[in-house]
């Protein structure tokens, strides 16, 4: 029936059969047929001829309407089964610093390729400025900074709010210690980001506002290597409380220890895509459930 319903529609909206019968590439013969069977299933007349022009019935009009509902209907349906066709051939492109790289992005698609396994997700790195250009020239879909950005046209969302925390092998002579003041970490053995990294410039700052000279055993890029390193060396690392998942800690067996003045390095993640952005059905899913993941991981954390 749906065939004979679209017909239907076809020629109350163009008011002829032979106008219709063009449109729908049917023989005029064929699409009178069509309707004669459309009435005879449904038991009514729905048009009533005055001179050369078709007028509806009022059970017409209503069979119109109908037609109308199921054509809708059936847009809405075939649209959704092509999105579900493509979910796994469409790529999403995320733009993230390397930190960023090493630390929140992958608990995010970790989350999401467990509920989307078909996905291709696609990762371009750069630094902050670099992946707000890449987004407002929509090179990537979106982006994942340690900023919170405020641009016309670009629409940023905040995920949650990190900080760095001192990080001790869990058998460390001061891992006992109750309270801890920045004074102890002069002289302390320490790993540290390389210089020119985001989170060794983070440091830094700190150290010279509280006037602090650690003993530098090494100076790392990798996040991984300074936490398998930690206890090798009996050294301490200021790392951020996003990387620092406790199956982590347990495995490398380290401790975290709560300083009140390193919540001053708090810095925020967001989410970020531009406003006028054409997102395929996987960004917006990625989107959606990057929001969602934040607001529960914060919960615990």
């Amino acid at each position: 029936m749906l065939d004979l319903l679209e017909s239907f529609a076809t020629v109350v909206e163009l008011s002829t059969v032979n106008q219709a019968s063009k449109r729908l590439n049917v023989s005029q013969p064929a699409l009178s047929r069509q309707i004669a069977r459309l009435e005879n299933e449904l038991g009514v007349e729905l048009f009533v001829r005055k001179g050369k022009r078709l007028e509806l019935t009022r059970v017409g009009q209503m069979t119109y309407e109908f037609a109308l509902d199921v054509r809708s209907r059936q847009l809405t349906f075939l649209k959704s089964i092509a999105d579900y066709k493509s979910e796994g051939n469409a790529t999403v492109t995320i733009g993230a610093s390397l930190t960023t790289l090493q630390t929140t992005l992958p608990m995010f698609v970790s989350r999401f390729m467990d509920k989307h396994p078909s996905a291709q997700l696609k990762a371009v790195t750069g630094k902050t400025h670099e992946i707000i250009s890449l987004i407002r020239e929509q090179k990537v879909n979106l982006g994942l900074v340690a900023d919170a950005i405020r641009e016309p046209g670009l629409i940023c969302i905040p995920l949650f709010a990190d900080h760095l925390q001192l990080v001790l092998p869990k058998y460390h002579e001061l891992a006992k210690q109750k309270s801890w003041s920045m004074a102890q970490l002069n002289g302390l053995p320490m790993l540290l980001f390389s210089n020119g990294t985001w989170y060794r410039k983070l440091t830094d700052d700190l150290f010279r506002r509280y006037r602090i000279m650690p003993d530098i055993r090494m100076e790392i890029d990798s996040f991984e290597a300074i936490m398998r390193l930690i206890t090798t060396c009996q050294a301490a690392a200021l790392l951020p409380k996003s990387y620092l998942r406790q199956e982590l800690l347990e495995h490398n067996e380290l401790i975290t220890v709560h300083m009140k003045e390193l919540e001053q390095t708090e810095r925020i993640m967001s989410l970020v895509y531009a406003e006028q952005a054409a997102l395929n059905q996987t960004a917006r899913q990625f989107i959606d459930e990057t929001v969602q993941g934040a607001t529960n991981w914060s919960r615990y954390v």
